[in-house]
């Protein structure tokens, strides 16, 4: 007999520093699965982003065995990472907190190529770039 799927959770936590709080708990602690488990393989898997956010998807079976799929991190959090800034600019299209150049926008992209619903390079960088002047972040190049 195959395994049924009973539910699917999604939730963002800091790579490599996962733990049976919130979010993971509330997220999963409905399903009756071994949190600690969970934290651990997480963990394991994810020790190279050290902080960043990672997205996840968990599958959980009837047998309360689950599976989980980690993303690629967040745009926003990798061009804060690449800029060394805190956060984006609360007024956006005023007050411009960093630069980033186009070298820096194509290794976020080769980073988040999978996740992202582009097929071309050019394209994909042309939605970064987006997220950046979102953020406050000047574009050069």
């Amino acid at each position: 007999m195959a395994k049924q799927v009973t539910g699917q959770a999604k939730f963002q936590v800091p790579g490599g520093q996962a733990t049976p709080a919130p979010p993971v708990g509330t997220s999963l602690g409905k399903f009756g699965i071994n949190l600690g488990q969970f934290v651990q393989q997480f963990n394991d898997r994810t020790k190279e982003f050290n902080g960043t956010p990672i997205p996840v998807v968990v599958t959980v079976y009837n047998d309360r065995s689950f599976e989980f799929e980690t993303k690629s991190p967040p745009a926003a959090a990798l061009l804060k990472l690449a800029c060394g800034i805190a956060k984006g600019s609360g007024v956006p299209n005023r007050d411009k907190v960093a630069k980033v150049t186009r070298a820096q926008l194509e290794d976020i992209v080769n980073k988040k190529m999978k996740d992202l619903n582009a097929t071309e390079m050019d394209n994909a960088v042309r939605m970064i770039e987006g997220t950046a002047r979102s953020m406050g972040i000047e574009v050069e190049g």
